[in-house]
């Protein structure tokens, strides 16, 4: 296993630990968190820790690709793995954000539906043998997914002292950007999707 496709691998293993922390019912279980105030924000060390691993999740997702296409090390487990590892991390953390109420549930549902449809046609283009890029709209939309995440993680710092909600803002531009993105990419493959055999 090449170097990109050990970095989809931690990214992918890294979100149980994500996942574990988020949800253990430290109250329930006795565990008394260490807290720490930030610019008047209150954080426990499990925001940190949580804030820690998707940014560790986050670069590894920008540097496998990247390296792999500088070195020529691209390989059909990097190219089947690595967007599913991208997808799980994202998702995950809007999935938690909405169980929490810290994102509108609607916003989750819409970025799941897309990524449902957009990997349903994929795989009717790979079953046909047809190879559709990304688009830059794609890559905008998980930029914005990954800042939004960022900035509910760390409470909306700093915008919060300024009183703009910036992470709402960007739940919601995450969210346009995925729509738009899915319906971009069924637009570019209405004719193999409408293919007669």
């Amino acid at each position: 296993m090449n170097f990109p496709n050990k970095l989809t691998v931690l990214r992918m293993a890294i979100i149980p630990f994500i996942v574990l922390l988020y949800l253990l019912p430290y109250d329930k279980m006795g565990i008394e968190l260490m807290t720490f105030t930030l610019l008047n924000q209150e954080f426990t060390i499990i925001n940190v820790l949580i804030l820690f691993l998707f940014v560790i999740g986050a670069i590894t997702d920008y540097v496998d690709g990247n390296y792999a296409r500088k070195h020529n090390m691209i390989t059909t487990f990097g190219q089947f793995m690595d967007p599913i590892a991208d997808k799980l991390l994202v998702n995950t953390m809007f999935l938690l954000f909405a169980i929490d109420g810290q994102i509108p549930a609607i916003a989750f549902i819409v970025m799941l539906w897309r990524d449902t449809i957009v990997d349903g046609v994929r795989m009717l283009a790979s079953q046909k043998g047809v190879v559709i890029a990304a688009a830059n709209i794609g890559k905008m939309k998980t930029v914005a997914q990954m800042i939004a995440i960022i900035l509910v993680l760390i409470n909306n710092l700093p915008f919060e002292l300024l009183g703009i909600p910036m992470a709402n803002a960007m739940v919601w531009i995450a969210t346009i950007l995925s729509a738009v993105s899915g319906i971009s990419y069924v637009v570019n493959a209405k004719d193999l999707i409408l293919e007669s055999k």
